[in-house]
């Protein structure tokens, strides 16, 4: 008993010899699990889980009392099992190129960008209705109340048209109207009321904010409703005005005629686009103006309080609204950041080729935006861990963010050349302006993924910070906007890095 065991000649003491296995004698039929697993390779091979092979086995009508007779064993779980342990797995791609949802041309990403900034062009033909003296901060006369309107103007139209988009993104087009219906007029008289409260003395630059606002209401409906080359073509024949006034004198009546007529054309282009909201709502039915009023509520266009998720949520409008104001204060203090800092002794035009720069970059981040996202989404289909996707979008987001980058520097710098009497970019000021690039592009791709919060909060505490840095004395306005802008820059930067690694953000 205490003995060794006998080992057979050849046999090493460190190993046993092989258990026999009893074969399948050849008259015996063939396996039926073999059978099945041959039957449903296919399936089997695809699965992630027994369970899956459960789930088809118990669809095909196997009882547990059928599985224990043909096939030996307990249940269907135990069967799924015992096939998901017998065929190899192969998970095949789909045929064809994958879908990508985020595909989209240059050329569209950059007539908007050209049609951001075509408006800027109207200050130059409005330029009578501007004149008077200056005003208590050193800002060329009727500069207070542009601003004042533009900033509400840019606030109000942003959450307007996030409310839009949301009623497209449920596919109710007519309440996406009936919310530009009401909610673009109501932006326009509350620009204009606001520019009046700022300067009810300098009436000519009132009825210019007012103007300014009434456009950024339309332009807002026709750009939501995907019309940007007909925005474009309303907006020729001030452009053309603009640039020959630039070039040689224009009479004041021209200008105001040039004006007027190119707000007139994209008003009528707008009222045009939400016609079809005031003429008949989805069932065929007239219907009246206070289901407008519905559609920027949560409600639905009858006044009757939806089913939950049926409506967006007002609420969800507000973080874009707070962060188009945010957004816009930074591109303020780009342009007169030494005017309000200095005084009327600040040379402000040095300034004025950075935002329109800002301005016509705004086409190539919308593309590189895509770009991103649609990198994103093949690199989830490509990455094997949680690690490697992390990689992936990593270098994904440096490529679109270099890119972006570089088409900010290319149009400053160019923007700069062509500006009348306007000297280059200095190394700060051209540092200051790439940070903020860096922080509107992050900005915008953060509210691309739906975080919007986040970068509200952060521009809104970037702008307000540069507003308090104007009541320090001695404090300098271009090392101040340097220090801001990489700040708010590295918050965005790591909000995007921790955010959008995670698999799930890119739902």
């Amino acid at each position: 008993m205490s003995g060794s065991i006998r080992m057979p000649p050849g046999m090493h003491g460190d190993t046993l010899p092989t258990v026999p296995r009893r074969r399948r004698p050849s008259w015996a039929g063939a396996d039926p699990v073999d059978e099945l697993a041959t039957r449903l390779e296919e399936f089997i091979a695809a699965a992630v889980h027994p369970d899956e092979i459960a789930a088809l086995l118990e669809s095909d009508g196997m009882s547990d009392d059928q599985i224990r007779e043909k096939y030996g064993c307990k249940d269907s779980f135990s069967l799924a099992e015992e096939l998901y342990a017998r065929v190899e797995r192969r998970h095949p791609e789909p045929a064809g190129p994958a879908h990508d949802p985020w595909r989209t041309g240059l050329l569209g990403c950059l007539l908007r960008g050209v049609v951001f900034a075509l408006p800027g062009l109207g200050y130059v033909l409005g330029a009578p209705l501007l004149v008077g003296p200056e005003d208590g901060l050193g800002l060329p006369a009727g500069t207070a109340p542009l601003l004042a309107g533009a900033l509400c103007g840019w606030a109000w139209n942003q959450g307007l048209a996030h409310r839009a988009y949301s009623w497209l993104g449920l596919g109710d087009r007519t309440a996406s109207r009936r919310s530009l219906l009401l909610g673009a007029p109501v932006g326009a008289l509350l620009g204009s009321l606001v520019a009046l409260a700022v300067a009810s003395d300098h009436l000519g630059a009132v009825a210019f904010a007012a103007g300014q606002s009434c456009y950024l209401g339309a332009a807002t409906v026709l750009l939501v409703m995907g019309r940007e080359r007909a925005l474009l073509a309303a907006l020729l024949p001030m452009t053309a005005g603009a640039v020959l006034a630039l070039a040689r004198p224009v009479p004041d009546a021209v200008r105001l005629a040039l004006l007027l007529g190119s707000l007139a054309a994209v008003s009528a282009l707008a009222v045009r686009e939400v016609a079809p909201a005031v003429r008949e709502s989805g069932d065929g039915k007239r219907i009246s103006w206070s289901a407008g009023f519905a559609a920027l509520l949560p409600f639905r266009g009858d006044g009757k309080r939806p089913r939950p998720g049926a409506a967006p949520w007002l609420g969800a409008s507000l973080p874009y609204a707070f962060f188009g104001i945010g957004s816009g204060v930074l591109v303020v203090y780009v342009a007169l950041g030494d005017v309000l800092a200095e005084g009327a002794g600040a040379d402000a035009a040095i300034a004025a080729p950075a935002a329109v720069a800002l301005t016509l970059s705004m086409g190539p981040a919308e593309w590189l935006l895509y770009r991103f996202r649609s990198g994103s989404l093949a690199g989830l289909r490509s990455s094997r861990t949680s690690r490697a996707f992390w990689r992936t979008t990593a270098v994904t987001l440096v490529k679109c963010l270099s890119g972006y980058l570089a088409a900010l520097f290319v149009l400053s710098l160019a923007t700069a050349a062509l500006w009348p009497d306007a000297p280059g970019l200095g190394g700060v000021r051209l540092t200051a302006l790439m940070l903020l690039g860096v922080v509107l592009w992050t900005g915008l791709l953060l509210q691309s993924f739906g975080a919007v919060l986040s970068a509200a909060v952060v521009c809104c505490a970037a702008g307000l910070a540069q507003s308090m840095a104007l009541l320090v004395d001695g404090a300098d306005p271009h090392l101040v906007g340097l220090v801001v802008y990489a700040t708010a820059a590295g918050v965005l930067a790591g909000l995007v890095c921790w955010l959008l690694g995670r698999a799930t953000a890119h739902r």
